[in-house]
């Protein structure tokens, strides 16, 4: 395949997050990138891909469209499925497995149209269909047209490589990132995290202000395709170079085994130095020395962990703390409850839309600056 042909690239998110990865992207220069349900979608080539996986904090997935056709019954798929030019981007060596969802289509049979793809793949092509491969080919057939894209990320981007432990209900990685970025972070003013668990937006802050590259530590499904360059790839990988921040990033929790598991994965991450982990409850936790920053808090909520009177009295003490303690500062808290946002008695601005985490709508509640 032509190594500088531009074709389609959809990176997928959480529904709710789409205008935030957007502005990521285009911060990140992928030109023309556009929201569009479950995520944002731009043209580039394949060292756009790599790059995409590597840099892009909110995705969760990034799909290269590989070909588009028109399809009304099985038969005309099978055929049309066995004349695709699958060499130009997949292995006959490896393993491969079809997802397939139908809307709105004659062919509306998932799996009988799985079947006739995975035929292709492996009689044209010659390559093992295995249901635990890594390399997924998506076919979307909708209003009657056939989409296949290859999923080139393999694991959820929002597995850095970094984290062995998590804690209960942990906050993802890419959902933090984004969280943070409407938040209005940008890397230049210190983060604390009163409920920090697994140290999720303490971390993810840290890389952030450092600029360390988002999949720096793990490999990804491109790297098994036809179209993998190794020498390129490796050419766009940026060397973590120590970093003098003037800040740093905080985190605190209860709960000891939490503190512990934030400071190793901290290490892990290599943001070990600007990061700073520390055991104590919401309304022990201290403002830091040096400039004013976010605090940013993924509490319980109700139908995750705790009961809601409980979570009433837990929301009423973070507040306090926070304005008692991080005048200056702004917050941003995210839950799925209005009523538990509410009981903070913090003077939160008008939210944007809901966000599914988890089986959970969830929302962003933020601040301006506690006066």
């Amino acid at each position: 395949m032509n190594m500088h042909a531009k074709f389609e690239i959809f990176a997928a998110v959480a529904p709710g997050l789409e205008l935030a990865l957007r502005d990521e992207a285009l911060e990140r220069g992928f030109r023309k990138a556009k929201a569009a349900p479950g995520g944002v979608r731009f043209r580039g080539t394949w060292a756009d891909v790599w790059r995409a996986n590597l840099e892009l904090r909110g995705a969760s997935k990034v799909l290269a469209r590989i070909g588009q056709f028109r399809v009304t019954h099985l038969a005309q798929l099978d055929k049309l499925a066995r004349d695709f030019d699958w060499t130009r981007v997949m292995r006959p060596d490896v393993p491969v497995r079809v997802e397939v969802t139908c809307k709105r289509s004659k062919i509306y049979h998932e799996g009988a149209a799985a079947e006739r793809i995975e035929r292709a793949l492996a009689e044209e092509l010659g390559a093992p269909i295995d249901p635990d491969a890594q390399v997924v080919v998506k076919a979307r057939i909708e209003d009657d047209t056939c989409t296949l894209s290859v999923d080139t990320s393999g694991e959820l981007l929002h597995k850095r490589g970094h984290k062995v432990a998590v804690g209960k209900a942990p906050m993802r990685e890419n959902m933090a990132a984004l969280f943070l970025r409407q938040c209005g972070f940008d890397g230049q003013e210190p983060v604390l995290d009163p409920m920090c668990g697994s140290g999720t937006f303490v971390i993810e802050a840290a890389e952030m202000a450092m600029g360390l590259q988002a999949g720096r530590s793990r490999g990804f499904a491109f790297e098994q395709l036809a179209t993998f360059d190794s020498n390129a790839f490796d050419a766009l990988k940026s060397p973590a170079e120590p970093a003098d921040l003037a800040w740093n990033f905080y985190g605190s929790d209860r709960n000891a085994g939490a503190i512990e598991m934030s400071a190793a994965n901290a290490d892990r991450a290599s943001v070990g130095a600007v990061t700073h982990f520390r055991h104590c409850g919401t309304s022990e936790a201290e403002r830091p020395q040096g400039p004013s920053g976010l605090v940013i808090v993924n509490p319980p909520y109700g139908g995750r962990i705790g009961d809601k009177k409980a979570l009433y009295a837990l929301y009423d003490a973070l507040g306090r703390t926070l304005k008692q303690r991080f005048k200056g500062w702004r917050v941003g808290i995210i839950t799925n409850e209005a009523s538990l946002a509410k009981a903070t008695g913090l003077r939160f601005k008008p939210t944007s839309a809901p966000v599914a985490h988890g089986g959970i709508k969830v929302t962003l509640y933020q601040t301006d600056a506690i006066t």
